[in-house]
């Protein structure tokens, strides 16, 4: 029985209970199974009337939301396959993905994101509303028998370095990964047999929230659903969730509002704070005294507890991946007691290779392989994995496959360390490695990661010097001459001469998606960037 039984199946056992909780502001509004399925089956009812057949594929364009569940979930259990698309990306790559999958039909949200891909996708096929979608007759009929090579999803790449492709993902990948995010999810909480409070706010159409949607259907446990990023704040805290799925630019933010807040508070809490970091940084070098112990467990009662509660009283720990986190922010919230598991992983795995377990969290590293997926390093040291996560292929593009399926093994593109007990580090994709005139390969990722640490002002950073005589930086955020030329200071200390940042760029408004510099999971779109500043970055090396 594959995963779309399963969930369906937990809908008909509950048809009172909340499956999804939109959270808007301090509203929750819960959705239950026999709605959800009245949805599906008006979905499904649709696209048999219109002519949708097994292997179809189907577009999705739509924020989060209970109804993007319903659309998708109905998909699949046509046989067809889902085509998630970011409804804030750019028309034109929406676009050019559509061209590429050639769906039978776009399901899109509303007449806005409707009327912006008619004016950029040149043939396009029926496109239909949710107002049309769910107010047609319902189809009540068991969902199509998925086998395990039976792809149910094509999720397009972010494309930070090149044309996003389209990821294929079976059932069998789906099956498996649900299984195994089912077992992590107890090692963190116990297996405490009631339902856990989780909160999402990342896109949907991306692998790693899709398998933490399905996931929590599949385990009949509620999702709670952000409405509105720009008050994620509020959400967080009506939501009150156990745990959530985190990128790392939410989490440093995080740690530098709580230090710019309690600097600007001043007073005890103050004080306690900064001996309390004190304390931290000598533990980290093996120091840790008497009085230290004393400030942290007085800053734990005095200060951090408050600092848990305003960020959400339930919570029990953070996941986080997609990207780096630095290794001082997962040290901070494990300080403040909230630990941090990191998760690795690639559309092409699924979202996850590896995650961190409890007890065994090592800052800086992304854990260990999950259950049934290996991994070694190339002579390149870069990291290879395989497993069935392992997505079927790139729709459409064979050679591209091949170069990164080879021999039942995955090629990530990421430069990686293993140590003794199969912990990974990663320390950045290889195609991003800099090469200066000086000949040494430098990823620019950990520079980054030391600049976005070195000062709470400082939000994003993009180290530069590809064939160039040295390296430098264009940073982003409030911070000053002064502590810039401090935090250069100090971060050159830090590394070899042949890493040192010689110049910096502080421009003056940061990257966004909205200007191609980002993709929707924050990560830096390197070529976009250096064209945007071409004239900038050209005046650092005259």
């Amino acid at each position: 029985m594959s995963f779309i039984n399963t969930i369906l199946n937990h809908f008909n056992a509950h048809p009172g209970k909340g499956f999804t909780v939109e959270v808007r502001g301090k509203d929750l509004t819960a959705t239950s199974g026999a709605e959800l399925l009245d949805l599906i089956e008006r979905a499904r009812g649709f696209m048999r009337n219109a002519g949708v057949k097994s292997g179809d594929r189907v577009a999705l364009l739509a924020p989060n939301g209970t109804r993007w569940l319903a659309s998708d979930l109905a998909v699949i259990a046509e046989g067809a396959i889902t085509v998630p698309l970011y409804s804030r990306q750019q028309p034109r790559q929406l676009a050019a993905m559509l061209a590429d999958c050639s769906p039978s039909l776009l399901i899109a949200s509303d007449d806005k994101l409707e009327s912006a891909i008619r004016e950029s996708w040149t043939e396009p096929c029926r496109i239909v509303s949710y107002q049309e979608l769910f107010a047609f007759q319902a189809l009540n009929e068991p969902p199509f028998e998925l086998g395990n090579d039976d792809p149910v999803t094509i999720i397009y790449t972010s494309g930070t370095s090149g044309e996003p492709k389209g990821v294929v993902l079976t059932s069998g990948n789906v099956d498996y990964m649900l299984v195994r995010v089912v077992a992590e999810i107890a090692k963190k909480t116990g297996d405490r047999g009631t339902d856990d409070r989780v909160f999402h706010y990342l896109p949907f159409c991306f692998a790693g929230s899709r398998i933490v949607l399905w996931s929590q259907m599949f385990r009949a446990n509620p999702i709670m659903i952000s409405t509105n990023l720009d008050n994620l704040v509020e959400e967080i805290k009506s939501a009150n969730p156990n745990f959530f799925l985190n990128v790392p630019v939410l989490l440093e933010r995080m740690r530098a509002a709580v230090g710019q807040r309690i600097t600007a508070t001043g007073g005890i809490g103050l004080t306690l704070y900064q001996k309390a970091l004190a304390a931290d940084a000598r533990s980290l070098a093996g120091r840790l005294n008497i009085a230290d112990k004393f400030w942290l467990k007085l800053a734990q009662s005095l200060v951090f507890s408050r600092i848990r509660r305003n960020i959400a009283s339930n919570l029990e720990f953070l996941i986080c991946g997609s990207a780096l986190l630095a290794e001082e922010t997962q040290r901070w919230f494990e300080m403040i007691g909230i630990p941090v598991y990191q998760v690795y992983g690639l559309t092409e795995t699924m979202g996850i290779v590896t995650i961190d377990n409890p007890g065994a969290v090592k800052p800086g590293r992304v854990g260990c392989p999950i259950q049934g997926c290996e991994v070694r390093l190339t002579d390149e040291g870069e990291l290879i994995c395989r497993g069935p996560n392992l997505f079927a292929g790139y729709w459409n593009r064979p050679e591209a496959t091949a170069q990164v399926l080879r021999d039942g093994w995955f090629y990530t593109g990421d430069q990686a360390e293993i140590d003794s007990e199969g912990n990974i580090k990663i320390l950045g994709r290889l195609r991003d490695l800099l090469v200066p005139e000086s000949g040494h390969n430098i990823a620019p990722e950990p520079l980054e990661t030391k600049l976005v640490e070195a000062s709470d002002a400082i939000q994003q950073a993009m180290v530069v010097g590809h064939g160039r005589p040295y390296l430098t930086a264009i940073v982003t955020g409030p911070v000053s001459d002064t502590e810039l030329d401090s935090v250069m200071e100090k971060v050159n200390r830090e590394v070899p001469h042949y890493q040192r940042i010689h110049k910096v760029y502080h421009a003056p408004e940061p990257f966004s998606a909205e200007r191609d510099q980002l993709t929707a999971m924050q990560k830096l779109r390197r070529k976009a960037i250096e064209k945007y500043y071409e004239k900038e970055i050209q005046g650092m090396y005259q």
